[in-house]
């Protein structure tokens, strides 16, 4: 029996199909920070865009109440259990659907499974990030050997620069490579990784912007194809912000161009973390929670 797993971020939603094998078939991008408040909960737009994309979806898949397992993350965790219980009911009563909002932890957990590797018996750095939240994961050989939750997302950057999707970025990568540094200046890393994983489509998005991309010589998973030096993945960032327009952005990604609103944005909290830990090379993933989720059946 095909079963569906709905990953339900801040600012994406991706609709995956597990049938033997787990294939992303769908996904949207609703910005729900938009008039966001924990009290009142995500705006009316926000939710009626929700209601009609799962609307679609269900038509178009048949969800059902047991085929259907939506992973609910970021912004939401914020709401108070009043609009919680809302979201809950709504899905319940709209569309037979339980509306799982997961705790930090538990996405955490996800992730580790997600990435559970031997990885050649390397020091791992793995990187999730979110609208509102970056996760990190350290792997040790097999072992987790660290974690952290950390308060910054693409939103963050989104909020506080807003010359970053002129048709050509109007901020520097400096500048909101400073803005993110500043914002983790307390939080202590490593500096002794073999290289890092970055996940979440990074794979996808650097395969159709043209990163210099190389042979994956760290590790063998039959996953991770690639890897880039620090100095490319700079280099890659740089002509993004500098060198592709927002409409050829958009245009690399049809079926859902606004998930690239985030994309400029979206490389610097990584590249900051990169710097901070000393990362000389990267490995770039498609993999998230769903994943684990996978993983741990």
């Amino acid at each position: 029996m095909k079963n569906y797993y709905i990953d339900l971020g801040s600012s994406t939603i991706k609709v995956y199909q597990y049938e033997q094998e787990l294939t992303l078939i769908d996904e949207h991008s609703i910005y729900f920070k938009n008039n966001f408040d924990a009290n009142t909960g995500i705006s009316k737009d926000n939710t009626d865009e929700l209601c009609s994309y799962f609307e679609n979806i269900q038509s178009k898949y048949a969800l059902k109440y047991d085929n259907t397992h939506i992973f609910v993350t970021g912004i939401f965790r914020s709401l108070i259990p009043e609009r919680k219980r809302e979201l809950v009911k709504l899905f319940n009563d709209k569309f037979d659907l339980h509306f799982n909002i997961i705790s930090h932890g538990i996405e955490n957990y996800y992730l580790a499974k997600a990435m559970e590797n031997d990885y050649n018996s390397k020091k791992v750095l793995i990187i999730n990030m979110g609208g509102k939240t970056t996760e990190l994961v350290t792997y040790t050989g097999k072992k987790i050997t660290d974690s952290k939750n950390l308060n910054i997302g693409v939103a963050d950057l989104l909020n506080n620069f807003d010359k970053v999707n002129e048709k050509y970025s109007g901020n520097t990568v400096e500048e909101m490579e400073k803005f993110v540094l500043d914002k983790l200046a307390d939080i202590k890393l490593d500096s002794d990784y073999d290289c890092a994983i970055f996940t979440g489509g990074e794979e996808r998005f650097e395969l159709l912007t043209g990163f210099n991309l190389i042979e994956n010589s760290l590790f063998n998973d039959n996953i991770h194809k690639y890897m880039l030096s620090l100095e490319d993945y700079i280099k890659g960032t740089k002509k993004v912000f500098n060198d592709i327009s927002l409409d050829e952005l958009y245009a690399l990604m049809p079926n859902n161009p606004k998930w690239m609103d985030g994309a400029r944005s979206g490389a610097i909290i990584p590249l900051a973390l990169f710097k901070m830990a000393n990362i000389k090379w990267i490995t770039p993933s498609d993999l998230n929670l769903i994943n684990g989720v996978i993983n741990d059946l």
